[in-house]
Formats: structure tokens, sequence, C-alpha cells
């Protein structure tokens, strides 16, 4: 398959627009059969009855069996009920149909399923292009510099990153982006390959030491998630543009293992995903890049689950992140229910769960002077945005310097994380003197 078929764009662009359009004229000659009286009100009762499965359908998945770990949103709903009621309403007008129609609404039947598909995926932003929703990932191998880039230029103690930093000639205008493997050289946890941003400003020679993301993408899921449903380089590449060429060196580690896997960034049974994250991560960090050393220059985030172990690490491992952004995190660690959850990886200790659940790890390490909080929520995501709101307020209890920021109309989605990311780099950016 071509790239440009891959780079297909599925959420903007004309191919919705195109799908929609097909699907509407789709409709309106379906509806034209012969007589008009006698067979529409059968195809509206058609699409009456398959809205009605569709809407049942999805409150199942939603609400009985909890099948995403997240609410459905009315829209989402709305898209699923409106593709299940047009292959209702095709179904309908096949009876006794002439040939041409039985072979219109037997592929209707497909384009009514793909515009309601659509729908959702404009609604959620899961996959930007063709590639995405097919699974194929275009991030090529990281090539690590060869050699140590020559020291920062020095500057004065009161000088910020953005002062003392003079932007060279032919400096690329936007960064790169590759997949790295982080050996697990301590935790002997078996995590997938890393994928690595490098701002404009780190590709030249003479490039400064920068600050560091440690960013972790939610369950099921891949790092990859966060480039291409977060848009994450794009959003660091307009920020670079502005200052620059300057952003920070994010790292997106592995945290699962495997899609359908939690480890719940502790060390446990599952895996010693906890010792990954803190110790084999920011140990290869400080090899290979160019990065700064000091706990204020490095931050750990994350979306959903990997918002949970965001603050779960940001608060434990205090002195090695100066900021967390929690953009939809969870108030606990969980991978099933609560008792599955304390029998998989906390040896059926309700007390050692309990500890390290994030609520209880800002109680245990207040205060934290010098820690920011960002906290992101969709105003849509009842179940994660209180958790946000609650969270949030017991970092800023223990004395972090918090930020809490609600995504207008969104849910549990990637619009949340894109709006969560466009937030927290200014405000990291001004900590950062970018």
């Amino acid at each position: 398959m071509s790239q440009q078929l891959l780079d297909l764009r599925l959420e903007t662009g004309p191919f919705p627009i195109v799908v929609y359009a097909l699907a509407l004229v789709t409709l309106v000659v379906l509806a034209t059969r012969r007589p008009v009286r006698r067979w529409l009100p059968v195809q509206l009762l058609g699409f009456l009855a398959g809205a009605g499965v569709g809407l049942i359908l999805a409150w199942l998945v939603s609400d009985v069996w909890n099948s995403f770990g997240v609410a459905l949103t009315p829209i989402t709903r709305l898209w699923f009920a409106l593709g299940v009621g047009g292959i209702g309403f095709a179904i309908a007008g096949l009876w006794r149909a002439r040939a041409w129609r039985v072979v219109l609404g037997s592929t209707s039947v497909f384009l009514f399923t793909l515009a309601g598909g659509i729908g959702v995926n404009v609604d959620v932003a899961e996959f930007p292009t063709l590639g995405s929703a097919l699974g194929v990932n275009s991030i090529s191998k990281l090539a690590l510099p060869a050699s140590t880039p020559v020291p920062t230029p020095t500057r004065t103690a009161l000088e910020t990153l953005a002062q003392s930093w003079h932007a060279p000639a032919g400096m690329p205008k936007a960064g790169t982006v590759g997949s790295v493997i982080i050996p697990a050289t301590v935790s002997h946890f078996a995590a997938r390959s890393a994928v690595v941003y490098l701002p404009p400003a780190a590709l030249v020679a003479g490039a400064p030491r920068l600050p560091v993301l440690e960013m972790l993408s939610g369950q099921p899921g891949a790092p990859s998630n966060l480039i291409t449903s977060g848009a994450m380089a794009t959003i660091l590449d307009q920020f670079a543009a502005a200052h620059a060429g300057l952003a920070p060196i994010v790292v997106i580690p592995d945290q699962l293992g495997a899609p359908q896997l939690n480890p719940m960034c502790v060390d446990s049974p599952l895996g010693n995903s906890a010792t990954y994250l803190t110790v084999d991560v920011p140990n290869w960090i400080t090899q290979h890049l160019h990065v700064l050393s000091n706990r204020v220059d490095w931050a750990i985030g994350g979306f959903s689950e990997g918002g949970t172990c965001s603050i779960q690490l940001g608060a434990k491992y205090r002195g090695l992140y100066g900021s967390i952004v929690d953009i939809a995190g969870e108030l606990a660690p969980h991978r099933g229910s609560i008792a599955a959850t304390i029998a998989s990886a906390f040896g059926g200790s309700t007390a050692i769960y309990t500890a390290a659940t994030p609520l209880a790890l800002l109680a245990a390490g207040a205060p934290y002077a010098d820690t920011l909080g960002i906290f992101v929520a969709g105003q849509n995501d009842a179940r994660f945005g209180a958790a946000s709101v609650t969270v949030s307020n017991a970092a800023q209890a223990a004395g972090m310097t918090m930020h809490h920021v609600v995504s207008p109309g969104t849910a549990h989605d990637w619009k949340t994380v894109q709006f969560g990311i466009r937030t927290a780099i200014p405000l990291l950016g001004d900590r950062w003197g970018l």
C-alpha cells in the first residue's frame, strides 16, 4: 500500500465529506423504490429498528459491560445509531427488489457502516490517518548522534535558555521522531520500543542541553499513539517554531509490555514497570541524549492509565521529576476489579495497594514545595473528570503548584489529549526558561 494512501486523513479533509455525501445520496436513491408510499414506511421502520438496536448496543457496551473503561459520548452513540439505522433502512428495502437495488442495498451496508465509523472517529480522534487505523507504524528507527554534542554555551545564573540560545543558520524547521529500544538493564521489564522526539534545537552542532518530558500513552495502546493520535510532534514543532527551535526532548517509553497488559507502573509479579520507567529509561536518556540533569528540568506525563502512572511516579520519585502532567488519569491503578488488582500485583495486601494510589502517595510525600502539577480532563468526561478534580486538589493540598484545566466539549478521547499537550507545553516551557 502506498504511503500516500496510508497518509489519507480520516478526521479532516475531503474523505469524510465524500463518504457522508455518498451515504446520503445512496439513502435517497434507496428511498425512491416504487411505489414510494408502500416501501418508504417499511424502510423507515427498518431505520428506526436499526437505530434502536444501535442505541441499545451502545448502552450495553458503554454502560453495562464497560468494554472500554469509559462512557461513550452522546455524539458517538448517535453516530453508532445512525450507522446501524442506515443498515436497517437498506435491508428493509431488499425484499423482492430489482437486481440493481439488491446490489446497491447490499453495498450500502458497508457504506453506512463506514460513515458511522468515521463519525465516531471524528468524535474521539483515535485514528487520524488510514495508516493509523490499519495499525501501520510509520515511525522509523531514530538515528542517535554518533558523538556527544559540544557543551551548551554558558549562561549567567539569571539568564534563561531562551535568552542565551541563538538558533544557528540552517537549523531544521521541524523536529524529528524515531523509535528506539531502551534496554531494561535493571528492571528486566519486557518493554516494546520507545518513541523519541528531538526538537530542532537538538539537531544542530552545539545543541543546548534541553529539558526532558517522559510521556506515557494509555491502555490499551502503544507509545506511538501519542504521536499519531495525540499529534504530539506537531504541537511541539509549533511551540519550537515560536521559540527559536527550543522545545523539550520527549521520550515515550512503553509502560505496558503489550496493548492488553497493565502492570500499573509498580514493581510486581506483572513486571518491574516502575523500575523500568524510573531507572532504566532515565539512565538511557542521560547516556544517549543531550539533556539537563536537574529534577526541575524533568517532567513525567501521560494520558488515562499513563496519567495515573504519571502522578504515581511523579509523587513517589520526587527527586527525579520536578513536574507532572496528568491527562485524564484515575484515582487508583486498576486491573479489572479492585479484588483482582490487589491479588495480581499487590500480593493480596489491601494496605500495599492503598499505599500505591495517588492520594496516598501525595499525602506521604508532602510537602511538594518545588513541583509543578498540571491536570487536564475533558468537559464531558464524567468519570475521569471527577478523579482529576480529586487528585489535583490533593496535589495542591500537598504543596504543589497546581494547574487544573478542562478541555471544552471533549470527553475521554484524543481531543482532550491534544488540548492537554497544547496547554501543558507552554506551562512547562515557562518553568524551563524556553
